[in-house]
């Protein structure tokens, strides 16, 4: 259903889902075509959007790293405790396959690396937002925030369209300033030296 993400690779079912436009040929026009698509095809509730404005809004003021997963499967308003990799490994996807609503269920909020990592599933995307204070090699104060696309080499082609149709839309809706590539949940742990290779 997602294949017409890549312009080169799935022209033809891209102007089938929007209804035989053709391509822009500028970058930023392809782009916004882009976007414009995604939107057709994925949604987000209000309270999806709300919670990606006040996570954003907050952590801007925050002393220590603040990160949120978003994912589906947990009842809104409850707080979701730290779960062993065993019991995650049902991994329930972030992107409900029967709307294609992009989803913000989990409110946990992590500040240590090292159980954000933990939390990543084994098999499953996610998108990861999140927001580092720290002081770069040119002693610059900074709080990037961004978005990890984390990205395990064993999830399913499914999942790859879905989450890669989705990318940009994401990266829009909560207004990050750059997204990480990660496809190893060890690769958390190392974001700062990450974040420092921007100065």
């Amino acid at each position: 259903m997602a294949g017409w993400i890549n312009d080169e690779m799935g022209g033809n079912k891209l102007h089938a889902i929007v209804g035989g436009a053709t391509s822009p040929t500028s970058a930023r026009s392809r782009l916004d075509w882009h976007l414009s698509s995604e939107a057709r095809l994925y949604t987000f509730s209000p309270e999806t959007k709300n919670a990606l404005r006040k996570f954003r809004l907050g952590t801007s003021r925050a002393k220590d790293p603040q990160a949120n997963i978003i994912k589906e499967g947990k009842e809104k308003g409850k707080k979701q405790r730290l779960i062993s990799r065993n019991h995650k490994n049902r991994e329930e996807d972030q992107i409900d396959k029967s709307t294609m609503e992009i989803k913000q269920v989990d409110e946990t909020i992590y500040s240590n690396m090292q159980e954000l990592s933990d939390e990543l599933p084994d098999n499953s995307p996610r998108y990861v937002l999140l927001s580092y204070p720290l002081t770069m090699e040119s002693g610059r104060l900074s709080v990037p925030y961004v978005m990890i696309n984390y990205l395990p080499p064993t999830c399913s082609s499914e999942q790859r369209m879905l989450y890669a149709g989705a990318k940009e839309l994401m990266r829009n809706q909560a207004e990050v300033n750059r997204i990480i590539e990660m496809d190893a949940a060890e690769e958390v742990e190392g974001i700062e030296e990450k974040l420092k290779g921007e100065d």
